[in-house]
């Protein structure tokens, strides 16, 4: 067979009339021979590879972000991509060592990074750079993922019965780009119930600790009765701090989490939370980076983001 012949059924061109019969030839030949086109040389044609580099920031990989992890994998793999993840903890490699050697067709980061960063990548060919959370410099877009309706589903929902509101700030500033807007989202719906600026207080992972924000919560005038924590993390501590003071939700503080982990249901009382459908917003990502890939416009209004509320007895 003629070299074209091979190419065009092992690169599975469309629309070469190749007969059924001459397909199955060339790719049993293959499979005999442990054949694999070169990635390398696929690369070099191209002017890029099929990799999706993401970015994580130093931030705890736990529950929520390895599942959002495995599932853009999955959704990248749908698009024949294949998602590669590097995590800025230090000491690790400098990003723009990694981007140079591994010429990705996209960037994609959890939350945004230099301009320079940025604007060198373009100009080095790499054709889709994507921050989830913050925003790239010269492009005014909300973010890809927007955190505000988290921090406002929590808020309608203690608002309900409770008329004066906390937040319970996680006290690693890395996460301030998720936790500023869920605040903003606690602030906005108080806002538009009339309801007193929410008394936000930082919560460490540590019950001790957690017992003095409750106490300065229901020493408040007037006092704190509900509060909307950055996480399920966060929550669990008040809920320690409340049981080291010998007091117990929703009685006495009315807490509501989010992300739902699988401690949540565990802990005493089982605790109220936000949940997310991640592989919802996943798939959005990966077709957003499709799209961008392929040329065709993309909306400039966030994902679609599913959240719901799983009720329990902490709120």
């Amino acid at each position: 067979m003629s070299r074209a012949t091979v190419s065009y059924v092992l690169n599975d061109v469309p629309h070469q009339k190749i007969p059924e019969a001459t397909r199955q030839r060339v790719s049993e030949a293959a499979a005999r021979l442990g054949y694999a086109p070169s990635v390398a040389a696929r690369t070099l044609r191209m002017g890029r590879s099929d990799i999706v580099l993401g970015l994580l920031p130093d931030w705890p990989i736990e529950h929520v972000l390895g599942r959002l992890i495995q599932q853009l994998t999955n959704a990248f793999a749908e698009y024949g991509l294949t998602f590669v993840v590097h995590s800025s903890a230090r000491p690790a490699r400098p990003l723009r060592d990694l981007w140079k050697s591994m010429t990705p067709a996209a960037v994609l980061a959890l939350q945004e990074f230099a301009d320079l960063e940025a604007q060198a990548m373009r100009a080095a060919g790499i054709e889709v750079v994507m921050a989830m959370h913050g925003s790239i410099a010269g492009e005014p877009r909300p973010p890809l993922v927007s955190e505000q309706p988290i921090g406002a589903l929590q808020a309608r929902h203690l608002a309900e019965s409770h008329r004066r509101l906390g937040y319970a700030y996680p006290d690693l500033t890395e996460l301030d780009v998720l936790a500023q807007p869920r605040l903003g989202g606690v602030r906005q719906v108080c806002a538009e119930l009339g309801l007193p600026e929410p008394d936000v207080r930082t919560v460490p992972l540590d019950a001790r600790l957690a017992a003095e924000a409750v106490e300065a919560w229901l020493a408040a005038d007037p006092p704190v009765t509900g509060v909307c924590a950055f996480n399920d993390d966060v929550a669990l501590a008040l809920l320690a701090g409340l049981s080291h003071l010998g007091l117990r939700a929703p009685h006495d503080l009315a807490v509501i989490g989010v992300d739902d982990i699988l401690h949540a249901s565990l802990a005493q009382p089982p605790l109220t939370t936000v949940f997310r459908n991640t592989d919802t917003i996943a798939r959005n990502m990966a077709r957003r980076v499709v799209d961008t890939l392929e040329g065709r416009e993309i909306p400039a209004e966030s994902v679609r983001d599913d959240l719901g509320i799983r009720l329990r007895e902490s709120a």
